[in-house]
């Protein structure tokens, strides 16, 4: 009994530490450390478009294995026999897994914008990336681009 609460306690703290850990931005704001110190390109531009989107964030997969660890545990404990521990374990552990699978998706996803810049000399680009700044159409911007990634921010 005592080894089940600790598996409990532990499977808890990892599940809070890995909800907690922060996803690197995608913002025109932020930078990687390899990006710091490297040479971009500037060009100018005005907004054409503005759209918002939804940017899906890498999952490891922790959701789904604390989720189905602590249901697998809290489902043992429902039933009189070994049977019915065993069945309540397996459903827990389903239930479980589906759960802590759509918190970990809610808690990697982000809010984005794919901004289209009409460049000064007449040409159209796009660029999406994540929404840390309010973006209008008319709106001026310079375009940020360098070891293969393209910024968008408002003069």
């Amino acid at each position: 009994m005592i080894s089940k609460q600790i598996f409990i306690i532990s499977a808890v703290a990892v599940g809070a530490a890995l909800t907690g850990c922060a996803q690197p931005g995608l913002g025109g704001s932020n930078y990687s450390r390899s990006q710091v110190r490297g040479e971009q390109s500037v060009r100018l531009g005005i907004i054409e478009t503005v759209r918002d989107v939804q940017i899906d964030a890498p999952r490891d997969g922790g959701g789904t294995l604390i989720g189905a660890a602590l249901g697998g545990i809290g489902g043992s404990t429902i039933g009189g026999g070994s049977r019915a521990n065993a069945v309540g374990a397996i459903a827990g552990a389903v239930l479980g897994g589906i759960a802590g699978q759509a918190i970990e998706k809610s808690q990697n996803e982000r809010k984005g914008v794919e901004v289209t810049v009409r460049l000064e000399g007449g040409k159209l680009i796009a660029v999406t990336q994540e929404k840390d700044e309010e973006f209008r159409i008319g709106d001026r911007v310079r375009i940020l681009s360098g070891q293969g990634v393209t910024r968008v921010s408002r003069l």
